[in-house]
């Protein structure tokens, strides 16, 4: 038999209060003094309560939305992950809303506040992570029981995420690396606060770990997440002849992999033949590169794919559901920026078939 569906006077009895008091709650009414509140929104999770107004707005309303907030619309990135999950969206009967915060958490804070107005079912986030973040919009989104979906886990916010697994992404990125001979191998960082960022610096580690190498500091070297961090790390690294050179490269993402690329273009070193360099997201333009990059494919249209599906059964539900995890796999596919030292043995070394993916 069907638990019972919980009702406000479950969450009055709970929370000591009149229902009069739990609707005041619902209904954001400023008459209610912030204790009191508090016992409400706890006896609301404890319960998982949701109340029925709000559960049956996507179906009882025409005009059934969802949103998507990226960080960037310049980074080729989300363009797979919007498609995906528009597709499920409109299969499901709902409009998809695209909103950028360009990177900036203020503007993020906005975006949230301005889908809120328009009183959108639910949000899937990229959220902008530093060390000034303010996640009090993930909050509040908590308290007016909005459905959202992050596609980065976030400290201290509990919520659905759809990612993939960095960690063993990166560790296949390096490994390849490893297994192609080369014995100098860096790893371009990205954004200190990052998750996805912490998680891919873990791979690095994994990798070394089950290696007869050394992991030393020098190994991680801090870049960022765009073009120009890429090119400034490279001419940095690459420019400095006081530190030995490395032979390989794993990078943050594809756009620093291509901004490394050019700082190594105009220091007259040849890629592969000089530094080998891979990638990370495998964004439509690194097979149409002069030289082709390998890097770790994403799957980011089911990534959207997955997030809108997730983010619609919260919204459809008659109760609040448990926070879901998804953590899709990033497959190596091999091209033209990556081969053996010029110090190795060709006969001595694995080769992956180029172009296709390759699972370590």
């Amino acid at each position: 038999m069907a638990a019972k569906r919980p009702t406000i006077s479950d969450v009055a009895a709970s929370a000591g209060v009149s229902k009069a008091t739990v609707s005041a709650v619902l209904n954001e009414s400023d008459t209610v003094k912030d204790a009191t509140r508090d016992r409400v929104l706890a006896a609301i999770e404890l319960l998982n309560y949701r109340p029925t107004q709000l559960a049956g707005r996507a179906v009882a309303r025409r005009d059934r939305s969802i949103a998507v907030v990226i960080k960037e619309y310049d980074n080729p990135y989300y363009a797979d992950v919007i498609a995906g999950a528009r597709a499920a969206a409109i299969a499901a009967g709902y409009t998809l809303l695209v909103v950028s915060s360009e990177g900036d958490y203020g503007a993020e804070h906005r975006a949230v506040a301005m889908l809120r107005g328009k009183d959108v079912d639910g949000i899937i986030a990229t959220p902008v992570l530093d060390e000034h973040a303010d996640l009090s919009h993930f909050f509040e989104l908590k308290r007016r029981n909005v459905p959202f979906v992050l596609l980065e886990a976030v400290r201290g916010v509990r919520a659905s995420i759809v990612d993939v697994d960095n960690v063993e992404g990166s560790r296949r990125a390096v490994e390849h690396l490893f297994a192609l001979g080369h014995a100098r191998v860096v790893h371009l960082a990205g954004p200190a606060y990052s998750a996805h960022s912490e998680e891919r610096v873990a791979g690095v580690h994994r990798a070394f770990s089950s290696s007869h190498l050394a992991f030393t500091d020098d190994v991680i070297v801090p870049a960022g997440a765009h073009l120009a961090d890429g090119y400034r790390a490279g001419l940095a690294l690459f420019g400095d002849d006081a530190r030995p050179r490395p032979t390989g490269v794993t990078c943050y993402n594809d756009l620093v992999a291509i901004g490394l690329c050019r700082a190594l273009r105009e220091l007259g070193l040849r890629v592969p033949e000089d530094v080998s360099v891979v990638g990370y997201d495998d964004v439509p333009l690194c097979e149409y590169l002069a030289v082709p990059l390998t890097s770790l494919h994403v799957p980011k249209h089911e990534m959207g794919d997955r997030a809108a599906r997730m983010l619609i059964r919260q919204i459809e539900s008659q109760q609040q559901l448990a926070p879901e995890k998804v953590y899709l796999d990033a497959e190596l596919v091999v091209r033209g920026s990556t081969a053996a030292p010029a110090a190795a043995l060709p006969a001595a070394l694995p080769r992956p078939r180029r172009g296709t993916a390759a699972r370590a």
